[in-house]
């Protein structure tokens, strides 16, 4: 059996197009001697964007489409409609076994749908939770959901935490991760009802080990390495870090600048800032994974540069070789065996 992974990438999708995509693709297969990918799109687009580089042409192949699907269309619609869109194709290369994972930077509501519907839920799994690595203080965590599941039921929430702690497990390295329900305090009779609910449901869980509530403002800390809550929660807490990262980079560079004295202490500073920043760069990990699907799908930012991409394809090497789907069945099956005796 080859040991190569095959990742299958719509070429189309995202605010950058082909360009970034391509150079993402022919990056991940330079770096990595593992990883085969099929770009999706436009034949004479994606090709033209390949003719400008360097690469083994055994280990990239181009699947021509004719259709893309947009962001400002129904997304039921797009996937049902638009067959012949690089989205579309490229999830049916995973649906097939032709391909190991997929990425996009296309349509968020899309790609949700199309893991669903095209790539389909594993037996048992309730709900496909999207599946972000964040940065922290001490390293990394994982939030989920972040934007795949608005309206949850306890159940769900405890099947995302056993999802997510094979995940930081088995692809980030992290022993018996800690796991954590987002509250509004650390206390077990506080939160809303969903929280109510799931607090004595994951602290049941003798397979994973769950350490209480966390507050949002703790997040950054890294006091666990699963982060637990349904999509609307888990979306404000990933957009309003990467807001407020954004602003404070404004804020101090706004500062240097304003005289001589402070853009000469700015100079002494910058290794140690450029140091934090890479630490607290979330393209460098990949994208969030869809977990729970037959196959892999992830989905990276709509802004995605080519650095974010390559990341995401090397990601689904690690999630393929490290066989997470296969645990994360394990996991649920044996879940819902003891649920039935």
């Amino acid at each position: 059996m080859s040991d190569m992974v095959t990742v299958a990438v719509d070429a189309m999708g995202g605010d950058n197009g082909a360009k970034e995509m391509v150079k993402g693709a022919v990056m991940a297969v330079q770096e990595n001697d593992s990883v085969k990918v099929i770009l999706c799109g436009k034949e004479d687009i994606v090709e033209g964007e390949l003719s400008q580089y360097e690469y083994d042409k055994e280990r990239i192949t181009v699947v021509a489409t004719t259709e893309e699907v947009s962001c400002d269309a129904s997304p039921v619609m797009e996937i049902q409609k638009k067959k012949d869109s690089s989205m579309v194709v490229a999830m049916k290369k995973v649906k097939a076994k032709e391909a190991d994972g997929f990425v996009s930077a296309g349509s968020s509501g899309a790609i949700l749908v199309g893991g669903q519907v095209l790539v389909g839920r594993m037996k048992g799994v309730d709900r496909a939770p999207l599946a972000p690595i964040i940065p922290n203080m001490e390293g990394v965590s994982l939030l989920i959901d972040c934007g795949a599941n608005m309206d949850c039921k306890a159940h769900h929430l405890v099947q995302f935490a056993k999802m997510g702690s094979v995940y930081m497990e088995n692809v980030m390295g992290i022993k018996n991760p800690r796991v954590a329900i987002v509250n509004i305090g650390v206390e077990e009779a506080k939160g809303n009802q969903l929280v109510k609910d799931t607090y004595p449901l994951l602290k049941e869980c003798k397979d994973i080990n769950f350490i209480g509530s966390v507050e949002p403002r703790d997040v950054p800390y890294g006091v666990c390495d699963v982060i637990v809550c349904d999509a609307f929660v888990g979306n404000v807490i990933l957009k309003l870090s990467e807001g407020l990262a954004g602003a404070l980079v404004k804020m101090i560079k706004g500062e240097i600048m304003k005289s001589t004295l402070t853009k000469i202490g700015g100079a002494l500073v910058k290794p140690a800032l450029k140091g934090v920043m890479a630490k607290f760069d979330t393209t460098e990990y990949g994208g969030a994974p869809l977990l729970g699907l037959n196959g892999l799908v992830v989905k990276i930012h709509g802004n995605a540069t080519h650095a974010e991409m390559k990341n995401a394809i090397l990601q689904c090497v690690d999630f393929t070789q490290q066989k997470i789907n296969d645990k994360i069945r394990d996991k649920i099956q044996e879940t819902v065996k003891k649920s039935e005796e």
